[in-house]
């Protein structure tokens, strides 16, 4: 019998029947509270009826218009709105389907316009499974792991991590920012350096904000090195984290910002954006693909920002992410050493009496959280992070209904 790999492991044991704003229903006939929204993608909650109009309409006029081959009105439609969003300079767009697909059109094109070989990442960020993209990843090894060899010319700097050194945040900026120059004097001249590549908030890493002075800090040593600032906002981007795009929270401008999950309300589109100078460096043929800027999936992206806009969610972001971080830290008990996150991306950190990462209790949780009716997910090195990325569109009642029943989760443990 036909079946799946073996090797996709299920987070939970729901099969789906149908799913509506922040729920999903069961073919067991439960009712889960989703805080998964499939791994932040369905921003505007299952099945949003603007969404959904704006999808069956499409489907209705033209499926698929490839976008090198003849343009159609859903992606101009969506360009211009983007334009309305994308950070100050960034007006030029390239549109694929998967963030790794994005993360490596943005390193063709740091690499092509500098003519430099190397790039640099940092610790604990997930950029993808695609061999750049996993070569670039470090937030576990398996995503890279058993296809060997990766890409050369790939180097990584520290993320400021407070919480794993055991330092105040300023300690850890100056240590993350002091061995991005010992780099630089070691294994990667700036000369020879293309790119940087950051997340605002570590995702797949353990939900891990930066902050300003360390974003700054690259700022000013791109600027330094004719460097270009490459920021994977595929997960912190469209209202994620309380502000449209994560690194807004830390005020610094990029050179170059990949988008995806929450853009299209999981319809599977991505993209980078960077200015028309920048673009322009490309060399010919190196941008291009079958399906990217599919005509359905800009219908439903336009209709996602429009939702957005006119429902206001990315300050219902802001104010229930606040929320759900009083009520997670109110709510901690002893296995959580760390509860922290922008916006509607939260984690719970659990860790033993010593210290170390508790990769069983937060599995444990993550369960006994499924089993009562709430979809959570897990993250870090060694996923002892339970996070929770509820649809922008939570309402406080369904906040507190996840927080009680966390609350009845950590008592049981």
């Amino acid at each position: 019998m036909t079946e799946l790999s073996p090797v996709l492991k299920q987070a939970t044991p729901v099969t789906v029947d149908h799913g509506s704003g922040c729920y999903l229903y069961g073919t067991d006939g439960r009712r889960y509270l989703d805080f998964t929204a499939g791994i932040g993608v369905t921003s505007t909650g299952h099945c949003h009826p603007h969404v959904v109009a704006a999808a069956q309409a499409q489907v209705a006029s033209l499926i698929h218009g490839q976008y090198t081959t003849v343009m159609h009105r859903p992606m101009l439609e969506l360009i211009e709105r983007l334009g309305a969003v994308l950070p100050e300079g960034l007006d030029t767009l390239f549109f694929a389907n998967s963030g790794s697909e994005a993360i490596e059109a943005a390193l063709r094109l740091a690499r092509q316009a500098t003519g430099r070989p190397n790039v640099i990442v940092f610790h604990g960020g997930f950029h993808g499974r695609t061999v750049a993209a996993a070569t670039m990843t470090t937030s576990g090894t398996r995503f890279s792991a058993g296809f060997s060899p990766l890409m050369s010319g790939v180097h990584v700097a520290p993320f400021p991590t407070a919480y794993r050194y055991g330092w105040t945040e300023e300690e850890a900026t100056a240590f993350a920012l002091r061995e991005l120059d010992y780099l630089f004097a070691t294994i990667t001249s700036p000369a020879e350096t293309a790119a940087f590549v950051v997340e605002p908030m570590l995702g797949e890493g353990g939900y891990i904000p930066g902050n300003t002075g360390f974003f700054r800090g690259l700022r000013e040593r791109a600027d330094r090195h004719g460097i270009l600032l490459i920021v994977d906002e595929i997960q912190t981007g469209f209202g994620r984290t309380g502000k449209f795009f994560g690194h807004q929270h830390f005020g610094f401008r990029p050179d170059i910002i990949t988008i995806a999950k929450g853009l299209a309300s999981g319809f599977p589109l991505s993209g980078i954006a960077a200015s028309r100078e920048l673009m322009a460096q490309a060399w010919p043929g190196s941008q291009g693909g079958t399906y990217g800027g599919n005509a359905v999936a800009c219908a439903a992206a336009v209709a996602t920002l429009e939702v957005i806009e006119s429902e206001g969610l990315v300050d219902n972001a802001a104010a229930r992410g606040a929320r759900l971080l009083s009520g997670l830290r109110d709510s901690a008990t002893k296995p959580i050493g760390d509860v922290r996150g922008l916006g509607l991306l939260a984690g719970a950190e659990f860790t033993t009496a010593t210290g170390e990462p508790d990769s069983a209790t937060a599995a444990a949780a993550q369960r006994l959280a499924v089993e009562k009716g709430l979809l959570l997910l897990t993250c870090g090195a060694h996923m002892n992070v339970v996070r929770m990325i509820p649809p922008l569109i939570v309402t406080d009642t369904q906040i507190d209904d996840a927080l009680a029943i966390w609350s009845a989760v950590l008592a049981e443990l």
